[in-house]
């Protein structure tokens, strides 16, 4: 396992829950020597030392920089019939560069971004979006089910890209729909655990309602999915869209809220922040 984020760490509990893991690598040497300590695996120095014990690696880091870099780290310790699989969110123009960069090597290389935040990835129920070559997937399919419940293959290199990349527009409408009626709601007087677990259960429900209005019913935001993350991935979102000559209504506005909570020093703070800014919307 290659990264040691909120997420990494949580999906590298559950490879090695599964029996599946050999070792770690981070980019700050400590997570890893503290995480490999308590599972009782090797925390590597170097990608490459990673690559030479292991034919399927795991990498989850933070943007498109990051999954090139790791790569190209990998690269003096890789092995014929290796796999390379991606769970980091990155363009899909990425994920088909780094598939290309690696096939004559004679190793495969899937995007498989995930979903489901820290929680999915804690319980191991990750939905997970994989673009890549049919048989490697079906290689990959045993490691997989270990981070995730939903697995879904949609097709050459980048398709896994582009489905998270759905998914996070998906993400940018229902966080600000939510933190607006969350903000109506208080405006109103109404008592918002009640109303909560109400609607929770009604048609406009969704996963952001359930597990993230609490936070802002409560004004507290510990980091789930980052502002400044999830800011990254709708850039992505947005370049994606341009290259149709499409703009998306639902990503620009959110990044303007994005960009003035991170003006705001709460770019580490979960996306349901938005509320800071909802809230004000009723004097």
């Amino acid at each position: 396992m290659l990264g040691l984020g909120a997420m990494g760490t949580h999906m590298a509990r559950s490879l090695h829950r599964g029996g599946d893991l050999a070792g770690v690598w981070n980019r700050t040497a400590s997570k890893a020597q503290a995480l490999a300590a308590e599972l009782g695996i090797t925390a590597f120095d170097t990608p490459a030392e990673l690559a030479r014990r292991c034919d399927i690696m795991v990498i989850c880091v933070s943007a498109d920089a990051d999954v090139r870099a790791v790569v190209q780290e990998l690269l003096p310790g890789i092995a014929a019939g290796s796999l390379v699989l991606d769970c980091s969110t990155v363009g899909a123009g990425t994920a088909r560069e780094l598939h290309a960069l690696l096939a004559p090597r004679g190793t495969e290389f899937l995007d498989c971004p995930v979903s489901g935040g820290v929680e999915g990835a804690r319980l191991g129920t990750l939905a997970i979006m994989v673009g890549g070559e049919a048989p490697a997937f079906e290689r990959a399919r045993p490691v997989l089910a270990l981070l995730g419940k939903t697995i879904t293959y949609f097709g050459p290199s980048g398709s896994g890209q582009a489905a998270k990349a759905t998914n996070q527009i998906m993400c940018a409408g229902i966080i600000q729909v939510v933190a607006e009626a969350i903000a109506f709601a208080k405006a109103e007087g109404l008592p918002l655990p009640a109303l909560i677990d109400t609607l929770g259960k009604g048609a406009g429900s969704s996963w952001y309602f359930v597990n993230r209005a609490p936070f802002m019913a409560k004004q507290e935001y510990p980091a789930g999915f980052r502002v400044r993350l999830h800011a990254k991935d709708l850039r992505i979102c947005h370049d994606m869209a341009a290259a149709h000559s499409a703009t998306l209504p639902a990503v620009e506005s959110t990044l303007k809220l994005y960009d003035e909570l991170i003006a705001q020093g709460h770019g580490d703070e979960d996306i349901s922040a938005v509320f800071r800014l909802t809230s004000t919307l009723f004097p």
